[in-house]
């Protein structure tokens, strides 16, 4: 098995996986792109396992601590594995994340399960040529009527990957409704954003919901109205949601509508909406906040924080004492400790001052790793409003 010598300062040695290009001190055995390597110390001791791809800046990644190829049975083995920690966790495994890549043991392997359909993701060089393998050992473990492919995205770029979708097993699946917790929603597996839904906030739109009972609710970013569906059949005395799309909004109607959920929305800007209502002296007992990424890249960070700060500024100038603002970060690039700075910001130039009512994050099919900060990406708060001293 060709061989790759790691610096000594390098993030492998502190429980990370990924081994980037400066990381490297030499090569053995004449490694090819996608091949399975052995990660050694400068004295020669084995790391582990990991595959490689030189064309990327995350030029390894470690799967095995022990000396591993991979095959069939590793496979299998990885997906039985991922399977029965999502069923320990309590995670309904008939619409979960079923594999997360490094969480799972599987770099660059994403697999999302809506009943009897999967979706595939293979976003690294070696899982992509591997790929065939992969697809046997979920018909094998799983026996799923379709597999759906969706390999795009900068990732796949960065591998030299191509930008492919469509079946790789079975049937085509049309778009079909699945439902959560009496919410509704479509999932369009082929066309759909990310794989068909955003799978990781399904507990948190139960979770904030518990909040909404008999108040009056503004669900902003709504997507598919999931934060609006779950308020409105909790109880909520009323329930706005807005999202830019216009297309999201038609789809939101069509599931609140599915579900039973009386739901006002509104295809609008959200800055330009909470501008607007908040300059209109709206008021509102819950906001919810869920935006997407505000930046793909550490270099935007700035601009993130500052479209964080307004939007936390405009909703909580709506929030009299006892109001609640529930807002969330999808971005890895963004701390938990700068996105609660944005927050902290904006309460004191709306001199408002919050108490803690709970912290949110990623649900359990989103493994989080101790040592691989990036397996955690999803931070939420909720914030309660209380009169001043």
């Amino acid at each position: 098995m060709p061989a790759l010598s790691i610096q000594p300062r390098a993030r492998l040695f502190h429980g990370h996986v990924w081994v980037y290009a400066t990381e490297i001190k030499a090569r053995y055995g004449n490694p090819e792109p996608g091949d399975v390597v052995q990660l050694q110390d400068m004295r020669g001791k084995p790391l582990g396992s990991a595959i490689y791809n030189p064309k990327s800046q995350i030029s390894a990644r470690l799967f095995s601590y022990r000396r591993q190829d991979l095959d069939l049975d590793f496979f299998i083995r990885r997906v039985e594995r991922a399977l029965r920690s999502r069923e320990a966790a309590g995670v309904d495994t008939s619409l979960c994340r079923l594999i997360w890549s490094e969480s799972d043991g599987l770099p660059g392997v994403i697999v999302d399960r809506y009943g009897d359909h999967l979706v595939l993701q293979t976003l690294t060089l070696a899982m992509a040529q591997r790929q065939d393998l992969l697809i046997q050992a979920l018909v094998q473990v799983l026996s799923p009527r379709s597999i759906v492919q969706r390999n795009e995205g900068n990732v796949r770029k960065a591998e030299g990957l191509d930008q492919v979708k469509g079946v790789v097993w079975g049937e085509q699946p049309d778009p079909f409704v699945v439902r959560h917790q009496g919410s509704a929603f479509h999932a369009d597996l082929l066309e759909g954003q990310k794989t068909g839904l955003y799978l990781d906030q399904l507990d948190n739109y139960q979770h904030v919901a518990r909040l909404a009972k008999g108040r009056r609710v503004l669900d902003c970013f709504t997507n598919q109205g999931g934060f609006a569906q779950a308020s409105a059949l909790a109880g909520a005395a009323d329930v706005v949601a807005v999202d830019i799309s216009d297309s999201a909004v038609a789809l939101a109607e069509k599931n609140a509508a599915i579900a039973g959920a009386q739901v006002k929305f509104i295809s609008a800007n959200c800055f330009d909406f909470l501008k607007q209502q908040e300059s209109s002296g709206a008021t509102y007992d819950l906001i919810i906040l869920d935006p997407p990424s505000f930046t793909k890249t550490k270099a935007s960070v700035k601009d993130a924080m500052r479209g964080y700060k307004e939007i936390h500024l405009r909703a909580l100038k709506m929030l009299q004492p006892g109001g609640i603002m529930a807002t969330f970060s999808c971005s890895h690039h963004v701390s938990r400790g700068e996105f609660h700075a944005s927050i902290e910001d904006a309460a004191v130039d709306a001199r408002k001052t919050l108490r803690r009512v709970t912290t949110y994050t990623q649900r359990p099919d989103h493994p989080i790793l101790a040592t691989i900060p990036e397996t955690e990406y999803l931070t939420g708060y909720a914030y309660e409003v209380i009169a001043s001293w």
